[in-house]
């Protein structure tokens, strides 16, 4: 995964958190005011023409007993991002990520990800009629490709803290024998790791359960597929 920024040699390594703090576009996420600070997200244009989002964020923390006087959540995100990588996770390329003080000690701070082109949110997929397009044996493949993504993450002790179905991100493509299911997670600014991975997996899948609109049907195939990979049961989530 790379960490580095894209944006023309003629930008400093030193000056890139400037370049990036003066990039203006289209905000997705208006700032909201939380924690302590501001965070918001836009969406700019890299200086290769790629589609990049900006989180951006004044005085904006959380606090842990490794951080007692507080952290920018960016630098959480940044950590997630790293490690589910390395754990086969389909997450947003991290393109940028620096987080500092100004003269009055404030932090200010930025994560910069790649657009995940070519996904789209799972319910929007499910409102073009991506289910009826490609049909039920296919779905199956989602929904175990999902449940197989969740598990992977658990496992490696990660809890995602905020598993909402918007979260989740899909690409379906192919034809016939050639189809193409691939799965991603977004959101990972409450993103932790927790003692064990029953602790990361309870929390996160019965999240999942509390706020999405599978059926009873679908949701018994993804439970299924999930303990499956996770190599046991998740009380209550069946």
């Amino acid at each position: 995964m790379a960490v580095e920024c894209v944006v023309g040699s003629e930008v400093a390594p030193e000056e890139r958190f400037d370049y990036f703090w003066r990039q203006k576009g289209e905000w997705v996420e208006e700032p909201n005011r939380r924690r302590g600070g501001e965070s918001g997200v836009q969406r700019v244009i890299g200086a290769n023409g790629c589609l990049l989002y900006c989180k951006r964020q004044t005085g904006h923390i959380y606090r842990s007993w490794l951080h007692p006087f507080g952290r920018p959540t960016v630098l959480r995100e940044r950590d997630a991002l790293m490690s589910l990588h390395q754990l086969n996770v389909r997450v947003p390329e991290l393109v940028f990520c620096e987080a500092r003080r100004d003269p009055e000690h404030q932090w200010k701070a930025l994560l910069v990800t790649a657009s995940l082109d070519g996904f789209d949110e799972i319910e929007n997929w499910y409102a073009a009629g991506g289910r009826e397009q490609y049909g039920e044996e296919v779905h199956e493949r989602l929904l175990q490709e999902l449940a197989q993504t969740l598990a992977r993450m658990h496992k490696g002790r990660w809890q995602h803290g905020c598993l909402y179905i918007k979260h989740i991100f899909v690409r379906v493509s192919g034809e016939g024998d050639a189809v193409t299911v691939e799965v991603a997670l977004l959101d990972f600014e409450k993103c932790r790791l927790r003692l064990t991975a029953r602790q990361a997996a309870s929390h996160d899948m019965l999240q999942l359960r509390r706020h999405s609109s599978w059926n009873a049907s679908d949701w018994q195939k993804l439970s299924y597929f999930y303990e499956t990979a996770f190599g046991s049961a998740i009380k209550g989530l069946s």
